[in-house]
């Protein structure tokens, strides 16, 4: 009975890990947000530069992907890429409980919604279809993204 209540176990978590595609962490010594694959390589972090008011993404390497700036003026925030241009930006729908993401051109291009029955932020494409989830994984005090 131990031997398969520990095979049931593995195979749950070599599925979840396999279904896992981005892990998120706060490093307090560096003051930013670290990016990781299922692996645990390091992809990207997220630094917030107080000088500009901004949150400043950046590849493994170091270089500058994106952006983010809080408009005030219109209550959303806006992305750019590293030469300045706009790709896009992100509001708070209050009517509908929920966080939209549109492109440059104004489309909408997913929906961020948080799940209360399964503690999770729930991931729609523009046509209402899930397309992943985002878990807070308390063991490891860090969120987690899980593609469907």
């Amino acid at each position: 009975m131990k031997h398969l209540f520990f095979t049931a176990i593995l195979t749950l978590f070599s599925i979840v890990t396999y279904c896992q595609t981005i892990s998120q962490k706060y490093n307090s010594l560096l003051q930013r947000t670290e990016f990781y694959d299922s692996y645990g390589r390091l992809i990207g972090y997220a630094k917030e530069n107080t000088l500009l008011n901004q949150i400043e993404y950046y590849d493994e390497y170091g270089q500058l992907v994106k952006t983010q700036k809080q408009n005030n003026l219109l209550n959303r925030t806006e992305t750019y890429d590293s030469y300045g241009r706009q790709q896009g930006y992100s509001k708070d729908n209050s009517l509908l409980n929920q966080r939209e993401t549109y492109n440059s051109s104004g489309q909408q291009e997913y929906v961020k919604k948080w799940n209360s029955l399964l503690e999770r932020y729930d991931i729609f494409d523009n046509y209402g279809r899930q397309i992943g989830y985002y878990k807070y994984n308390s063991l490891l005090q860090k969120w987690e993204f899980y593609k469907n």
